[in-house]
């Protein structure tokens, strides 16, 4: 197994009577599912830089900014959303 195996969360889903990802399919869904998120770390942290300098340092500097990202998947009726904050650079 990958250098990852043990940080699986939840049951094995290769255990017996239960449906799901087989060990041959596992890395291919890990792999699939890091590069996601990867992209969406990356993509993310672009668009809030760029979000900040657009409003310019009179605008952030100082302030902490309320986030959400909300992540679905249609076909799993999956909806997840994670909140934090944002604090603009010092002046």
């Amino acid at each position: 197994m990958g250098k990852f195996a043990d940080r699986r969360a939840g049951p094995d889903p290769s255990a017996a009577g239960e449906e799901g990802i087989v060990d041959g399919d596992l890395n291919d869904f890990n792999m699939t599912m890091r590069k996601f998120l990867k992209q969406v770390g990356v993509t993310s942290q672009q668009a809030i830089e760029e979000a900040m300098r657009d409003a310019g340092a009179g605008k952030t500097a100082g302030r902490t900014f309320a986030a959400r990202v909300v992540l679905t998947i249609d076909e799993l009726d999956l909806a997840h959303t994670v909140e934090g904050r944002i604090s603009g650079k010092a002046e």
